[in-house]
């Protein structure tokens, strides 16, 4: 069934875009009331569902990894109203847009095979929904909105009830300039008692909610908030080291971690390669190095990309710094995180590097 799947996939992808667009239309089509659970502009959410199905596709061989993520994804869609008499409709369109792109490859044992690898993520996804007794999403309100620069801003939430993450974990989050708009943000700081979470947002070249954020959100605002999701985090008692690679606003995960050990006084050791395309970017250098200062597991190194006059950092794309200074790493654990192409950067020089594939852990929706 694996081998199916990978082989008839790696014809699709190249058809990628085309796929996501015949499954939504073929989706509202067989389920008309499915339409409005998503917003009116729905490339973000095309990108999305191909982002889940590819991570999916990678995992199919490890369901340790793969049932997690899938329970974490039911939970989440709760927050539409997705209810399980939708996912026999979400099957056929999506059986449909694969077979319509898969071409000859299509035979009876792929088909078979689809619908087998899809019957286990809808059970699994179901379940976990019907069986989660917190709430669809949590109401919180905005407290502070500080912006650092033209286009990055500090947004702090406080929450009706704590939402239940780990740190390196992130949620979906709804906002008032943006109804329906749902978008994956990341926590930067460790759960605390009284439910505040902060966030780092970057304004991107048409981020609808992104821009929304940076520019226009206020104190006050409410927003709503869906389950926390991904697994990215360090093992205090029984882990390896670690190694953190993170790109822009990419760090707040990694913050996230850091703020959570640092109320310990041992932890695995911590190498952070923090990197920017100008000195601008790393907004937050100077806390990680205080934070380093009095905490000896954590090391930070600085990385710019195109910026090279300013001394005492590393110059170079992240992939090629992190490399550079522990080849494959063999020891360690990598957690990743930026932009979607940073992230494919870094992941495939360090394989090729030597890193086993195990030991690197990105989360498939941490930034849209």
């Amino acid at each position: 069934m694996v081998r199916l799947i990978r082989e008839s996939w790696a014809v699709v992808e190249p058809h990628s875009d085309d796929v996501a667009r015949f499954f939504y239309g073929m989706l509202f089509s067989l389920s008309p009331a499915t339409r409005e659970l998503f917003a009116v502009n729905m490339e973000v959410q095309r990108s999305r569902l191909l982002r889940a199905l590819v991570h999916v596709i990678q995992m199919v061989d490890r369901p340790d990894e793969l049932l997690p993520f899938l329970h974490q994804l039911g939970r989440d869609h709760r927050k539409f109203g997705v209810v399980t008499v939708h996912y026999e409709a979400v099957g056929t369109a999506l059986l449909a847009a694969i077979k319509k792109y898969a071409g000859d490859t299509w035979t009876p044992h792929v088909e078979r095979a689809w619908a087998e690898a899809y019957t286990v993520m809808a059970s699994a996804m179901t379940e976990a929904a019907s069986n989660d007794e917190g709430p669809a999403w949590y109401n919180g309100e905005i407290v502070q909105h500080e912006r650092l620069s033209w286009d990055v801003a500090v947004i702090r939430i406080r929450t009706d009830h704590p939402v239940p993450y780990h740190a390196g974990q992130y949620v979906s989050v709804e906002v008032p300039q943006r109804p329906r708009l749902w978008r994956y943000l990341t926590p930067a700081n460790a759960p605390s008692d009284d439910g505040t979470l902060e966030f780092h947002v970057r304004s991107v070249h048409g981020g609808w909610v992104s821009r929304a954020l940076v520019a226009h959100a206020r104190p006050g605002d409410q927003w709503r908030i869906g389950a926390p999701m991904g697994r990215l985090g360090v093992d205090r008692e029984h882990g390896r080291d670690v190694v953190m690679v993170a790109g822009g606003t990419g760090l707040t995960p990694m913050r996230s971690i850091i703020d959570d050990l640092a109320q310990y006084g041992e932890n695995p050791h911590v190498h952070l390669f923090y990197g920017g395309r100008t000195r601008e970017d790393l907004y937050e250098l100077e806390n990680l190095q205080r934070v380093a200062v009095s905490n000896p597991w954590l090391s930070v190194t600085p990385v710019l990309e195109n910026d090279p006059n300013v001394s005492g950092v590393e110059h170079g794309t992240l992939a090629e710094v992190v490399t550079r200074y522990g080849g494959a790493w063999e020891d360690r654990d990598v957690l990743v995180s930026g932009s979607p192409a940073m992230i494919r950067a870094t992941v495939s020089k360090m394989l090729v590097a030597g890193t086993a594939l195990d030991r690197i852990h990105y989360d498939p929706f941490a930034l849209d």
